[in-house]
């Protein structure tokens, strides 16, 4: 069996490295999880051609909405602890939020993007995004664009602050401050799950550059009607904002700066034992691999299922986010496999190397009759 995994290591390997080779990609990660072992951990290319520096397995990199996972993984572990529950309503502990017919609003109604509240002001710039109580404060003012719970759309941004702040409220800790204390450190991940990265670990961060990317975003924001709506043009989720060290440093709870390798441990660790460490039930892990959403998603249009906390993709197989412009993390429950495949170079309608990747070594797992 060792003999297979260590093939797929130089499939792995030999294909992130044709990528870069080709132009295609700058800097790679690729780690994958089975049952709570390490079976692939490969890099390539530059993480910053600005320094020179490589990418390792180390090298953390900011991942829009890939970086969904952690605050949710947080989330699920508080309420394992019984510290939160699902059905808990965010004005009772975040009694502002209850204005303008929100009062009925759950912490289960935001992990599923149903919460109504996906919009932000059209005027919103970078540094509203810092202010995290001016962000509160302008979320619990709005109105809901639908009755909570009656359908969903994607919370691009507002998600971060919607989670962040009833944990904060019912706990005393910062949702970054879970993050670390009870999910990153029992799995030694330490420097390698971040919501808002350390001044002192900045050096280690990878360098996004643009593909297409931009222009893509610009594509959407043309097409899809409410794609504005959920991030207006002056937070666009690009290159420019997600290199600036103000943001990296940032509490935003919607995102994430991650190493693959990190990432799949965490995902491994809800399936299982990782070094000793499980992270939830098998009960909870039911639970967050169940769908709750149903119809079109409002922010995109297209069919967008969701659980409390993840994406479902690939059919329902695998849960996680995919984040925007290539790169990806979540867990296979039915195979006991977690995938995180990361990139710097952000791109779109380039034949997703990335979910090739995700699907190679699922390929693998599942041949083997796992």
């Amino acid at each position: 069996m060792t003999q297979n995994w260590s093939a797929l290591q130089t499939r792995a390997k030999k294909a992130i490295d044709g990528l870069v080779a080709s132009g295609r990609e700058r800097g790679v990660q690729v780690a994958a999880y089975l049952d709570g072992k390490l079976i692939v951990n490969a890099v390539s290319g530059m993480a910053n051609p600005l320094t020179g520096q490589v990418v390792t397995p180390d090298t953390p990199f900011f991942s829009y909405s890939t970086g969904k996972g952690l605050a949710a993984t947080a989330v699920h572990v508080l309420v394992e602890r019984g510290d939160l529950d699902y059905d808990l309503r965010l004005a009772d502990v975040w009694p502002e939020y209850g204005r303008h017919g929100k009062g009925a609003t759950t912490l289960g109604h935001v992990l599923s993007h149903s919460a109504g509240v996906p919009a932000l002001p059209s005027y919103t710039m970078p540094e509203d995004l810092l202010d995290w109580d001016r962000m509160c404060r302008t979320i619990a003012s709005s109105s809901p664009l639908w009755e909570p719970g009656t359908r969903h759309g994607y919370h691009a941004w507002t998600w971060g602050w919607l989670l962040g702040e009833t944990v904060q409220r019912a706990t005393g800790r910062s949702l970054s401050r879970v993050l670390t204390e009870d999910v990153a450190r029992p799995l030694d991940a330490e420097r390698e799950l971040y919501i808002g990265v350390p001044a002192s670990q900045m050096p280690r961060l990878a360098r996004l550059e643009d593909r297409n990317w931009s222009a893509a975003v610009a594509l959407a924001s043309t097409h899809l009607e409410n794609f504005d709506k959920i991030a207006p043009p002056g937070v666009r989720p690009d290159v420019a904002l997600a290199n600036r060290r103000d943001i990296l440093n940032a509490d935003l709870p919607a995102v994430g700066t991650v190493t693959a390798r990190g990432l799949a441990r965490m995902y491994a660790s809800l399936m299982g034992k990782v070094n000793g460490v499980r992270l939830i039930s098998p009960e909870r892990l039911k639970e967050v691999t169940t769908v709750v959403t149903q119809g079109p998603d409002w922010a995109y249009g297209g069919d967008g299922p969701k659980t409390l906390g993840y994406a479902a993709e690939i059919g329902g197989t695998r849960f996680g986010w995919s984040g925007m412009g290539g790169s990806l993390g979540g867990f296979y429950p039915a195979f006991g496999l977690a995938v995180a495949c990361l990139k710097n170079y952000l791109g779109v309608d380039d034949g997703e190397p990335m979910e090739g990747l995700a699907a190679m070594i699922h390929a693998a797992v599942a041949h083997v009759g796992h």
